[in-house]
């Protein structure tokens, strides 16, 4: 009779590593890594490399003197910012626009693919979607001529429109009047970038698997239901992520649509961070005054991506990092 080997008494020896595993599979790599250098060098140049011009905050600036031969004035630029009590107003501005690009800009763009996602005509689908996101490709400077001239007094489409339609008495100037600029500027955004914003949940969409609606359809789900309970679903670690990183450039919202849109009247309104730091930095030469603009900026873009990715990273367990 044979004895059974006795496994308790077994001792498992240490498996010694894989030495250049590292560097074997960065040679196997070679090639993706080599394409991805010129988006490395991009992103150095254009993103971190410009940080050392943050210094300039910190000193009063004279293009005369090299950055070390400067006198250094400390935190002086950023009190004169806090102190400045345009700069609040500027932030209003810049936090309300933003908020309500937010909201529209996630909520219509995913209603609009949900709805594109359930047409079935594959024609009539890849020409909607098409003519969806050209406006994208148009510049702020088309765009603002043509909300211009639909806003406009005379053979303005929307006054016309209004007009006959009975709910206005006389054309109204719309782009005269502050309390309509921060949802003029929405409209216009959310009607450039709906089809092209739209896109990359199309994709997400099609990624879910097939069998999850035709189990719903088994059980009666109506389509509605499909879209609530299985599309939706299907596409919140997209939904997050992006929310995520809109967050995060809450404030950087740029100036174009700001300065094409806005005018005298409206100045109260239409002017956001970026146009403070021109006119009242770059344009009056205080260069040092403009980089603490940015500095401030780019610090609570940086403060609010960390806060967004911790909140969403703790009840919904999606994050960015």
């Amino acid at each position: 009779m044979n004895a059974r080997p006795d496994h308790s008494t077994a001792v498992s020896l240490p498996v010694a590593p894989v030495r250049g595993g590292a560097l074997r599979r960065a040679f196997r790599n070679r090639y993706l890594y080599l394409m991805s250098l010129p988006f490395v060098a991009w992103a150095f140049v254009f993103t971190y490399l410009p940080l050392w011009g943050w210094l300039m905050a910190f000193q009063k600036y004279n293009p005369k003197l090299s950055v070390w031969e400067r006198d250094w004035v400390g935190f002086a630029n950023f009190r004169t910012l806090f102190q400045d009590e345009t700069f609040y107003l500027v932030m209003r501005n810049t936090l309300a626009m933003s908020m309500m690009s937010l909201i529209a800009g996630f909520t219509i763009p995913i209603a609009f693919a949900l709805l594109l996602n359930e047409v079935k005509n594959m024609a009539f689908k890849k020409t909607a979607q098409t003519i969806s996101y050209l406006p994208h490709f148009v510049s702020w400077a088309v765009v603002a001529g043509i909300v211009s001239k639909m806003l406009s007094t005379d053979n303005g489409a929307v006054n016309d429109f209004l007009v006959w339609t009975g709910l206005l008495d006389e054309p109204i100037q719309w782009l005269a009047k502050g309390q309509y600029f921060w949802g003029i500027v929405t409209v216009s955004d959310v009607w450039k970038e709906t089809g092209w914003n739209a896109i990359i949940y199309l994709a997400a969409m099609a990624g879910v698997v097939p069998e999850l609606y035709e189990a719903a359809k088994v059980d009666g789900a109506s389509r509605l239901r499909q879209m609530w309970h299985i599309t939706l679903p299907g596409i919140r670690p997209t939904i997050i992520i992006l929310m995520i990183l809109s967050i995060g450039n809450l404030i950087n919202i740029g100036f174009e649509k700001q300065f094409l849109l806005g005018n005298n009247l409206v100045v109260d309104y239409s002017k956001v961070l970026d146009l403070y730091a021109l006119e009242y930095g770059i344009k009056i030469n205080r260069i040092s005054f403009a980089t603490a603009i940015n500095m401030f900026n780019s610090v609570v873009a940086v403060f609010l991506l960390f806060t967004a990715n911790g909140l969403f990273k703790r009840f919904t367990k999606e994050s960015v990092f």
